[in-house]
């Protein structure tokens, strides 16, 4: 499989914590990489399909200057972390059949922490990663037991230049007795003792124990011939002869020797050195505290106080001191009785940082943006060689607690929606309302991404009647008089057309009381009727985002909030839509999404643009923080921790949703009419209308099933009805809201079947989705041989990753086992809740560990729309007379019922 220029390999982390890979191949890339980059991709890619894990492993062994994918690097640093500790670890020669590499509690830390923002991420856990980390330990086993060779030769035939830790042994102690603060020695592994341990001797013994056998001597001695080809330092002490003595050292000469550690463990030198030193907290920092005190007013535009500290280690110095260190030190300074990292070049960058922080000070203060700016890009603010290492940057006390509470979701002031809202709340939604009514209460936008099924809906309807409460003076009673004069009162919701009869239904169930006007054609009165009169007569205003950039009366107008459904329609910044959605006015904003909004980092900037602006900076500066962070990956950390509290994602396996959620979530996924299938529908029902009067009898009876078969079809799509065409999405409103629902599915890359008693429908279905998935799924049908069935199963069970299945509703009926679904699409209904049920149940039923959602489509208006309806409102009709005559119940009713029936109602 050979891959052009414009594609680079990518590692997706899986619903079940699986890994596999996946080349980008319908979206170019940004960046074209080099021959060797290419090479590296393609045979991983080999690897990893025969092997997940001995792929990663010859993945670990590649040379990290090489330039990959963000995913396929993290990946590399992680297998390269195991990598680097196999061959460092002490006589592996001896120990080839019992090493044992460790992975510890900080490891797991540090990775999840500085994960790249990569399709899966939200699955990435501690588990996924020992997982993976056993594999590599299985995959080394396997590659032991089959080599001949020496363990040397088995890690070069991975990468040449490697090199396993050899018998040298370099030791940095502090020197409390001497007149030297430090003490060097290298010692020489003789022998393994009873125990398997290594029996250390200084490196002058091997003088003795060689003898005249240079040869051997040159042995032992290669790893240090290797690092004194690249160090000043040893090439000298190794020439002198003095590397076989005890050698005293200044702090300048143990500075020299901590910093090249790398290089020396690299040539194969394993190095003892004090803890201190290890764990990197020794250096010059700048820490400043921001927002200790509560400001005046909050906001993204309120003042914060901060204070900036210099600090040596745990030790804080006055600016005199820092200074005056800079002027002395060579590089280790012993301070507070321990020895701390003085490095002059960073000690000089943080007093210019330091300056630049008083500067800022003097100007009493920065806003909350620019303390978030300040955390995400320091060098924009303080300088421009900041990194980790050298600047800490805390929310103070006040701050703390903010984010706390917005990032756990604890401690949240409790939120009452009020008697008009009729929804009984799950635990999790109530904190979920809690969570928006924080946010408002602090002028903060808010991104709502629960996962699909989880009632971002009745929340946010929640949230609005809170708003409808605080507006009417805290009562369910509509308030007499105006609102306050300037003070808005309507909000603004923009979301596909698709999804309009969803939120008109969901108001209707859960918010009744709700004031609200649809601003579309569609809708009973078109949007400019609103212009003559007060969009704040309303609570909710809800148009499409086609239609903001058409009415200017919404440009104009300052709204309570803006609140953007399915908001990945703004992702490309540079389209008139997103542009015209921005320009919008609001005291604040709302996104709400279903798929993970950390996938892309050029879709999080818009999306946060428009929510919080100016909070990533601008376009340029966050491309610039991006460019950055591929290069140091400690800016996805500061990311993460900089976006978190905006953002609200729970997933349908958290542990604190999942035993509040039912096994089995069934939703109502409504859909309106194209032009061509209303006028389509209208015209059936207007030549049906006289033949059903004139007909009696079987034939009424045989008209009228006819009649019902024929209205499904104009619902699925014209061209079924009409027999031609290439189904197109324009044409039919169920193919849009199918492609909104399995965009979702395919983010989390998750699997569905979709069912339809349509046989003539799995084709289109399936190309359809093909297009959506960027891959080919499964058809199942009644003509598909019995024979073929089990291996279309085995397919979409097997751990490859195949997102869907179409199949017709009596074929995958019975005797189907395909739990690795975890949605279920009913594109069109039967109208029998026991069929319905049984195909339902292919993916429901034991062996599932997942929660299964169920879509049950709906086209507004429609018959479909109504004989849902009459169902719901009759239970015992559907249970007694459905399942047991079909649809046959319907042509017993009056002609004038029936006409109703049919009519089309918008």
């Amino acid at each position: 499989m050979t891959m052009s220029k414009n594609q680079e390999l990518r590692i997706i982390v899986m619903p079940d914590g699986s890994l596999q890979t996946e080349w980008n191949g319908a979206e170019k890339s940004r960046r074209k990489l080099n021959a060797g980059s290419l090479a590296l991709q393609d045979d991983f890619f080999h690897h990893f399909a025969s092997d997940e894990s001995k792929g990663l492993f010859f993945l670990g062994c590649s040379d990290p200057a090489l330039q990959l994918s963000p995913s396929l690097g993290f990946w590399r640093s992680f297998a390269g972390t195991f990598v680097r500790r196999l061959c460092r670890t002490a006589d592996l020669e001896t120990l080839r059949h019992k090493v044992r590499i460790s992975l510890e509690e900080e490891d797991i830390r540090h990775f999840l922490e500085n994960a790249p923002l990569m399709t899966g991420a939200e699955y990435l856990g501690a588990a996924v990663l020992e997982s993976v980390w056993e594999g590599l330990h299985r995959a080394v086993a396997e590659e032991i037991r089959a080599w001949k060779g020496t363990m040397e030769e088995l890690i070069q035939s991975f990468r040449a230049d490697l090199h396993l830790a050899g018998r040298i042994y370099f030791h940095l102690v502090e020197n409390k007795e001497g007149e030297q603060p430090f003490a060097f020695l290298a010692t020489y592994s003789a022998r393994l003792d009873r125990q398997g341990k290594s029996k250390h001797m200084p490196l002058r013994h091997a003088l003795q124990e060689y003898g005249k056998d240079s040869d051997k001597l040159l042995q032992l001695l290669a790893t240090v011939h290797r690092a004194a080809g690249k160090s000043p330092l040893i090439s000298e002490i190794l020439e002198s002869g003095e590397i076989f003595h005890p050698l005293a050292w200044t702090s300048g000469e143990a500075f020299t020797f901590l910093q090249e550690v790398p290089m020396y463990e690299a040539s194969g030198i394993l190095c003892r050195i004090p803890d201190w030193w290890k764990g990197r907290g020794v250096w010059p920092r700048l820490q400043i505290s921001v927002g200790d005190k509560q400001p005046s007013y909050v906001g993204m535009d309120a003042i914060l106080n901060f204070n900036p500290r210099i600090f040596l280690g745990d030790v804080e110095l006055t600016e005199a001191e820092a200074r005056k260190l800079l002027a002395e030190s060579d590089g280790l300074a012993f301070i507070k009785n321990r020895w701390v990292a003085a490095d002059p070049e960073k000690l000089k960058q943080t007093l210019a940082a330091y300056e630049k922080a008083k500067q800022l000070m003097k100007e009493e203060g920065i806003s909350l943006r620019e303390a978030i700016l300040l955390q995400l890009q320091p060098e924009k603010y303080l300088t421009a060689d900041a990194d980790e290492d050298m600047l800490g940057i805390s929310n103070g006390q006040w701050l703390a607690s903010v984010f706390r509470r917005l990032t756990v979701q604890e401690d949240l002031p409790p939120v009452d929606p009020g008697k008009n809202f009729t929804a009984r709340l799950r635990p999790y939604q109530q904190k979920g309302l809690e969570w928006l009514h924080f946010h408002h209460s602090l002028r903060f936008g808010a991104c709502l991404a629960d996962d699909m099924g989880l009632g971002k809906t009745v929340q946010l309807l929640g949230f609005l009647s809170v708003l409808q409460s605080e507006s009417n003076g805290g009562g369910g009673k509509k308030a007499k008089g105006k609102a306050k004069e300037g003070k808005p009162k309507a909000s603004l919701l923009i979301l596909p057309a698709s999804l309009i009869s969803n939120w008109v239904n969901e108001i209707g169930r859960f918010a009744p009381k709700l004031r609200y006007h649809v601003a579309h054609p569609s809708a009973h009165r078109c949007a400019d009727d609103v212009k003559t009169g007060n969009p704040n007569d309303f609570d909710l205003l809800i148009t499409t985002y086609a239609l903001v950039q058409k009415y200017e009366w919404m440009q104009r107008h300052t709204w309570k909030y803006v609140i953007l459904d399915e908001a990945q329609a703004i992702k490309n910044p540079g389209t008139k839509q997103t542009r015209a959605v921005k320009k919008l006015t609001a005291e604040n904003r709302i996104i709400m999404t279903g798929t993970p909004v950390e996938n892309r980092l050029g879709d999080l900037w818009s999306l946060f643009d428009f929510l919080n602006p100016g909070l990533l900076g601008t376009s340029k500066e966050f491309s610039s923080f991006v460019k950055k962070t591929k290069e140091d990956s400690s800016g996805y950390s500061r990311l993460r921790k900089i976006i978190s509290p905006y953002i609200l994602r729970r997933l349908k396996t958290d542990k604190k949703v999942i035993s509040d959620l039912p096994e089995k979530v069934e939703m109502k996924t409504y859909a309106g009419l194209s032009k061509k299938q209303t006028v389509l529908y209208t015209g059936l029902v207007n030549d049906i209308r006289r033949l059903i009067e004139d007909s009696e009898g079987i034939q009424r009876k045989g008209l009228i099933l006819a009649s019902l078969m024929k209205f499904k079809q104009i619902c699925n799509h014209p061209d079924q009805y009409l027999g031609t065409g290439d189904y197109g999405e324009k044409d039919s409103g169920k193919f849009s809201r199918l492609r909104e629902i399995c965009e979702t599915i395919y983010e989390k890359r998750e699997k569905a079947l979709v069912f339809t008693q349509f046989k003539e429908m799995t084709e289109p279905l399936a190309a359809f989705l093909s297009g959506i998935f960027k891959r080919e799924g499964l058809i199942l049908h009644g003509s598909v041989a019995i024979g073929k069935r089990k291996k279309i199963i085995e397919k979409f069970q097997d751990r490859d990753y195949v997102p869907f299945m179409v199949l017709s509703l009596k074929a995958g009926g019975v005797g189907l086992n395909l739990t690795e679904a975890n949605h279920v699409i009913h594109f069109d209904r039967w109208w029998n809740p026991a069929v319905e049920n049984q195909a339902t149940d292919r993916a429901f039923r034991i062996g599932q560990k997942k929660n299964v959602m169920v879509h049950k489509f709906l086209t507004s208006g429609t018959v479909e729309e109504k004989i849902d309806r009459m169902l719901e409102e009759k239970r015992k009709l559907s249970d007694e007379v459905v399942a047991s005559t079909g649809e046959k119940w319907v042509t017993e009713m009056e002609s004038d019922e029936l006409m109703d029936l049919f009519r089309l109602s918008l």
